[in-house]
């Protein structure tokens, strides 16, 4: 692949070859340009490349010798590379370099991830795995510092730590471009100090500070951008959207496998004709079948746009806007000189169908074929193996004893494609000094098991809403510690489910009636796997199949399950520690 320069690097080759004193290495002839600069189509235009940034955007024939490669652009729409601020690759269970192979023929040229998932496991030698296996890709595969591992400090237990001392190190990598979410936005807006450390080492270096803030409150969310965090994933309604950029944060809005917010949130836009600068579009979390199936970022423009957007305005919110957000506006965002040479080659701007795919000044994907070879690199034995139980998981681990006839229990109910949850207060039966799981009701069992230190420690509660009739599902994929989390009907297809993952080295397991009917073994942290996409595709849609088995038809299932034991989303919780409150961010009883 190409070298990469920085501006600095080749300002005079850049200029030589605009002057036509020197030859392009490639030009783009006659393509319709989206310029998202001033947000038109200009037709009939030429692009010049040098060294992996452009040159001329314009009439190029000048800068054409006999080395100078030619790409013809008849009838082809040219955008910018399509730019993911916020994603946390750990959720595709795939490797950098594996997820690379995913997105980029899908005209995905930067990622911004926070690998907070494989941090929470493995520390600051997780996130360095994640940084060195994402060198040398036709992919810009920037990295945000965890900001918060773990994600409740106090409210539960991760396998490592990562704190102002680590944050202020690791800035001086390369690769780190800034502070990931900013979760714990409780310590930030009543000013703990390490928090404010970490926001502030990143602002003394230049860097950016992203967010994640799920409420709204007039004196919270003030005081929570007043510190400098720029950007927002966790909006979810088109009211946050429009007060959040209304002071002067960008809104990423999100759609994932699960998370499906761009509906809602883009109508912040167009019913209050509002400017648009402000507006992001984001993955967050995509599995494997998703990147597969749907694709990436050009599947997120495309439902920005059926849901309303103007074609180009979509663009603009995965591009320029993108790029802004980052603070990167001098390399990347747009199709102008200077720039890198990260262009997309559309043959329909509605359906965004990327046709060909251009990195770095070099042709990397056509017709959604890879056209350069990445090769897979074996991460280390550290990585791997890294569930530990204190025992054996038994069934009467998961009784949940109560004394007198019934209980007011405290119960988490789900809400399909969202992140957020409603802290629910019902009366349950007490039958033989325990409360047993009410498939009748869709109240189920649910427990989060500490996996990292073998301490035994293990927090217990109920689930609404997920619609199983039988059986257990468990994973490692547990955000933020990923702990074990066990979900099920009855205490023995729990202990079944808890002991499969123990033995294979975390990942996701479906048991019904005392067997194993699907299992995704994720060995890399209990959260990634060395294998092909479609090898784990296949796999993660095994997982969901077994799911509907147990009565269960919601959207990603798996993926919400997967948030319950995230402490920093509200309403209601359940960690390794127990229940948490995350409206008032205080720990709470089973029983009410």
């Amino acid at each position: 692949m190409n070298k990469r320069y920085e501006l600095h690097q080749i300002t005079r080759d850049l200029s030589k070859t605009a002057m036509g004193k020197t030859k392009a290495d490639m030009v783009i002839k006659n393509v319709k340009l989206v310029n998202v600069n001033t947000a038109e189509i200009i037709e009939n235009i030429d692009i010049a490349i040098k060294k992996g940034r452009i040159a001329l955007v314009g009439d190029a024939s000048h800068t054409i010798g006999k080395n100078t490669t030619i790409i013809e652009g008849n009838g082809y729409f040219a955008t910018p590379g399509f730019i993911d601020t916020h994603i946390h690759v750990e959720s595709s269970m795939l490797t950098v370099r594996e997820y690379a192979k995913s997105v980029c023929i899908h005209g995905t040229t930067t990622i911004y991830m926070d690998p907070h998932e494989i941090s929470n496991v493995l520390g600051f030698d997780g996130m360095r795995l994640m940084i060195e296996d994402g060198e040398d890709l036709p992919l810009r595969v920037y990295c945000a510092v965890p900001s918060c591992v773990p994600a409740c400090k106090g409210f539960e237990d991760s396998g490592a730590t990562i704190g102002p001392d680590e944050i202020k190190k690791a800035m001086k990598l390369k690769s780190v471009k800034g502070l990931g979410e900013m979760m714990n936005y409780p310590g930030i807006i009543y000013a703990d100090s390490d928090m404010h450390k970490e926001v502030a080492i990143t602002l003394k270096e230049n860097k950016v500070a992203t967010g994640h803030y799920p409420a709204f409150d007039n004196k919270g969310l003030n005081a929570y951008i007043a510190t400098g965090i720029n950007c927002c994933h966790e909006t979810v309604t088109k009211e946050m959207a429009l007060e959040k950029m209304r002071r002067g944060m960008y809104v990423q809005m999100r759609e994932g496998s699960a998370w499906r917010d761009v509906a809602e949130t883009v109508k912040s836009l167009f019913e209050n004709k509002i400017d648009t600068r402000f507006a992001v579009l984001v993955s967050d979390d995509t599995h494997p079948d998703t990147l597969i199936n749907d694709g990436h970022m050009d599947y997120i423009i495309k439902r920005a746009i059926q849901e309303g957007i103007h074609p180009i305005t979509a663009i603009q919110m995965a591009t320029i806007n993108a790029a802004f957000c980052l603070e990167m506006q001098r390399d990347l965002g747009s199709i102008s000189p200077g720039k890198w040479a990260d262009i997309n080659l559309l043959s329909d701007l509605e359906t965004v169908n990327v046709e060909k795919v251009i990195f770095n000044g070099e042709l990397v994907s056509e017709s959604k074929k890879l056209l350069v070879d990445i090769k897979a690199k074996e991460y280390p034995e550290f990585s791997k193996n890294t569930v530990k139980l204190k025992n054996k998981l038994i069934p009467s681990d998961f009784i949940i004893e109560a004394d007198s006839n019934t209980k007011n229990v405290r119960v988490m109910e789900i809400v399909e494609a969202k992140a957020y949850n409603y802290h629910k207060v019902i009366e349950m039966p007490v039958i033989n000094n325990e409360i047993k799981s009410d498939t009748e009701n869709d109240i189920i069992k649910i427990a989060v098991i500490e996996r990292h230190n073998a301490s035994g420690s293990i927090g217990k509660g109920f689930v609404k809403g997920f619609g199983f009739k039988s059986g257990a599902v468990a994973s490692t994929v547990s955000h933020d510690a990923h702990n074990l989390t066990i979900i099920g009907t009855n205490d023995n297809d729990m202990a079944i489910a808890g002991n499969a993952l123990n033995e294979c080295g975390g990942g996701m397991v479906v048991v019904q009636n005392g067997e194993i009917i699907a299992i995704n073994p994720l060995p890399i942290a209990g959260l990634m796997s060395e294998d092909k996409a479609e090898i784990v595709a296949k796999r993660v849609h095994e997982i969901e199949l077994g799911w509907k088995k147990l009565g269960c038809n919601l959207i990603s299932p798996f993926m919400t399950s997967a948030l319950l034991s995230l402490a920093v989303i509200p309403e209601l919780r359940l960690t390794n520690r127990g229940y948490v409150d995350c409206n008032d961010f205080k720990k709470v009883d089973i029983f009410c």
